[in-house]
């Protein structure tokens, strides 16, 4: 297995050339293999997937896709709103990869899913900034792919993959959490973990973060009869990890395998959204069969609100996950009904329609006339020539007024554009007017402003203030006295480093005069000390000249 911390650079470019040393493994000198096309032909993915919002929460902030040629989940984090739009950013931004016209080539997927990956962090962030209340919102990222007779594994987050095999049971992904870091540590134990009281705080993620989204990215040979689950930590966080295998490896139907886990995760105290993705590795015995495995993508919680968009960007029809059917009636989620329905007034109606709900792309929503279908809740009332009325949208003369509606609408909000972008330069403008004018007046009044200080050894008059702005000098020099600043005293050179400040010129030359005063005062009393002190040498001399000639 081969896998890639994309933190180094360095790192990456070694990985990737793994990469393609691992597609090429099976091929070595004089020991010819089956072609890596042979398998491509009869292993296939295929997918299933169950969310539920749990017993805790009011919304669902998970998003789960499966598909086959993607699997995914993204377990969203950042408020009531943030969440579920982080995790269904990050979806929509990996969804291309289960079109059909996808490379087949190892490295280039490998490629394709860290590229969409930050791509998914530059949409949360940019989002994030645009709308203030979105800030602080995050998303995990699992997502599996298989290509090639490979599976491709993209990880950031706590989420986890799994894969079974020959009913071992193999954690895929390590979690990129403040635990696990203890763990590796070892100053915790992976039991202690599980009640630790910052056993959410995640420190790799997506979103609105100081943080580093680069995922890891690992390839691995695929088997056939190999399951993979791609779950949240409101499933992994509650089930020890010999519960998922005895369930992966007995219950061998794939939505019942999903179901049965997130129940489980729920009846044992689960307080987080659960969501269970899996995916098998499923053969052909023909390959050139008509019959071949396909399916219509599921995409479950917060990104099952967004199929419209989704299905255009896989190109073919996409459907909501199945609902979790077990454990609807137990008390603690008839508890959680009654909250989330305070919190949600239509969580009833949208929980009370069990079926899946298939969406297919704008081209064929549109031949079936069915892309409109969310504008006729404002049909217009139109009145025809014969006096009837009418309100049906296939009605020429309906439709008519309609696009005229849409027309008028779009018109003005292209006008309420215009005069918010008018409105902001103008604001603008006003703004730097008055900047420019503030920094004008002060700018005025320290020119009115003047103080004493020193250059080059000298006493210097100033106008202005002693400062500047952002390198910018509030001062200029207006005169130059005689006076030398070494002959000044200590308290008066400390003064004039700082600045003797005056209100006008006349004052500042007034002071000038006084330092140079202070000056030839200092100067004469160190005039009068040394003659003074040369007078009394010369006496004392004197004095001992006489005294030598009595002795």
């Amino acid at each position: 297995m081969v896998q890639i911390n994309s933190n180094d650079e360095e790192k990456v470019r070694t990985a990737t050339s793994s990469i393609e040393e691992v597609v090429s493994s099976h091929v070595q000198d004089n020991k010819p293999a089956a072609p890596v096309e042979s398998v491509e032909k009869v292993l296939f993915m295929y997918a299933t997937a169950v969310s539920d919002v749990g017993t805790v929460r009011s919304n669902n902030q998970d998003s789960a896709f499966a598909g086959e040629h993607l699997a995914a989940i993204c377990d969203g984090m950042g408020g009531h709103a943030g969440g579920d739009t982080a995790s269904t950013i990050a979806i929509r931004s990996l969804a291309h990869i289960e079109q059909d016209s996808r490379p087949h080539d190892v490295k280039a997927v490998s490629s394709m899913m860290e590229t969409s990956i930050m791509a998914a962090h530059d949409a949360i962030v940019g989002k994030a900034k645009r709308e203030r209340r979105l800030a602080g919102m995050g998303t995990t990222v699992t997502a599996v792919t298989l290509v090639r007779g490979y599976w491709v594994l993209a990880h950031l987050g706590d989420s986890r993959a799994y894969l079974l095999r020959d009913n071992r049971l193999i954690r895929m992904t390590t979690d990129h959490s403040y635990v696990q870091h203890l763990i590796d540590t070892g100053h915790i134990t992976p039991e202690e973990a599980r009640n630790h009281p910052q056993r959410n705080v995640v420190m790799r993620v997506l979103g609105d973060f100081d943080i580093d989204p680069r995922p890891d990215i690992a390839v691995r040979a695929a088997h056939p009869s190999d399951r993979w689950l791609l779950c949240s930590d409101g499933v992994c966080g509650v089930l020890e990890d010999s519960t998922i295998q005895d369930v992966m490896s007995t219950v061998s139907n794939q939505e019942e395998c999903a179901q049965k886990l997130v129940a489980m995760a729920l009846r044992a105290g689960s307080t987080d959204n659960a969501t269970a993705v899996i995916a098998d590795a499923t053969l052909a015995l023909d390959a050139d069969a008509f019959d071949l495995p396909h399916q219509t993508p599921l995409i479950g919680g917060a990104a099952g609100k967004d199929l419209e968009s989704i299905a255009d960007i896989v190109n073919k029809a996409v459907s909501s996950t199945p609902v979790l059917r077990e454990d609807k009636n137990s008390p603690a989620q008839r508890a959680a009904k009654l909250v989330q329905d305070e919190d949600n007034a239509s969580t009833i109606h949208e929980e009370a329609i069990p079926a899946a709900r298939i969406v297919q792309p704008s081209h064929l929503r549109e031949e079936s006339g069915e892309l409109h279908t969310a504008d006729t809740n404002e049909i217009p009332v139109v009145t025809k020539k014969n006096g009837h009325v009418s309100t049906d949208p296939h009605d020429p003369d309906v439709a008519r007024a309609m696009k005229h509606e849409q027309d008028e609408e779009h018109r003005a909000h292209s006008l309420r554009r215009r005069w918010t972008r008018i409105g902001t330069a103008l604001g603008i403008l006003l703004g730097l007017i008055i900047v420019v004018g503030a920094a004008y007046g002060v700018y005025a009044w320290t020119q009115t402003q003047y103080y004493i200080g020193r250059s080059n050894n000298r006493v210097v008059i100033y106008q202005g203030v002693p400062t500047n702005i952002f390198g910018v000098a509030l001062s200029h020099e207006v005169e130059t006295t005689d006076i030398k600043v070494k002959n000044l005293d200590k308290s008066w050179q400390e003064q004039l480093k700082e600045g003797i400040s005056f209100s006008n010129l006349a004052e500042a030359r007034g002071h000038a005069a006084l330092i140079r005063r202070e000056m030839h005062a200092r100067a004469q009393e160190k005039s009068r000390s040394k003659q003074n002190s040369v007078a009394n040498k010369n006496k004392e001399k004197n004095n001992a000249e006489q005294k030598g000639k009595k002795s």
